[in-house]
């Protein structure tokens, strides 16, 4: 049984920095696609960035591509979200994912996703 556990979110300027952390545990977080999306009220929850097995296979959104970076730790079990440049516009809860099947690039569809953590609200102020 796979569990995800966000965590770092908080409150921050616009222009500033902020990590998000993703702990995994159950499963092979190895052998996982994983993956940060973002959802605000009422809006729906969009991809942001992903990380396939392979140490090169990355996906970023045009929206936070240059800005934000993912990473992952195998042996901590744990995927990273580091934030930079933060506008308004950031400010959602952010979501850990997880994907067993996929191959290569981590995929950028939400339905793609098996595994999902309860999310930490990061707000930008302006």
């Amino acid at each position: 049984q796979v569990q995800l556990v966000e965590s770092g979110g908080g409150l921050v300027q616009t222009g500033g920095s902020l990590s998000l952390s993703c702990a995994s545990s159950g499963g092979t977080f190895s052998s996982y696609a994983m993956a940060w999306f973002r959802q605000a009220p009422g809006k729906e929850r969009d991809f942001l960035a992903g990380i396939g097995r392979s140490s090169v296979g990355t996906n970023y959104a045009d929206s936070v591509k240059g800005r934000f970076t993912i990473s992952r730790d195998n042996v901590k079990n744990t995927v990273y979200l580091r934030m930079s440049s933060l506008k308004p516009e950031d400010t959602a809860v952010y979501y850990c994912a997880a994907d067993r099947n996929s191959v290569g690039f981590p995929p950028r569809t939400r339905d793609k996703y098996e595994y999902w953590g309860q999310g930490t609200q990061v707000t930008v102020s302006s």
